[in-house]
């Protein structure tokens, strides 16, 4: 029995751990901004957000977000663009 909730708990262990790799948190001053990373690959070509060559972590801060996130809502008509619907606190 011992046996079974040991692999139990790894096996939850391991799901929880794949799942939040498609979730990023970006901690800013006026509330931390959730990022979906499953939901924008299946509309944004990687190399929209991470350039040319193998696409890696992107370290975001306040210009780069707004650069990058807002620029590509506002470009695209699509997402939210307003500060409150980024940040939540």
């Amino acid at each position: 029995m011992k046996k079974i909730v040991a692999a139990v708990a790894v096996v939850l262990a391991f799901a929880v751990t794949a799942m939040a790799a498609d979730s990023y948190v970006y901690p800013a001053k006026n509330g931390n901004v959730a990022f979906n990373h499953k939901d924008h690959a299946a509309k944004v070509d990687c190399k929209a957000c991470h350039g040319a060559g193998a696409p890696g972590k992107i370290v975001i801060d306040k210009e780069k977000g707004h650069a990058l996130c807002k620029g590509c809502h506002v470009e695209k008509k699509a997402g939210p663009t307003k500060c409150g619907e980024c940040h939540k606190k």
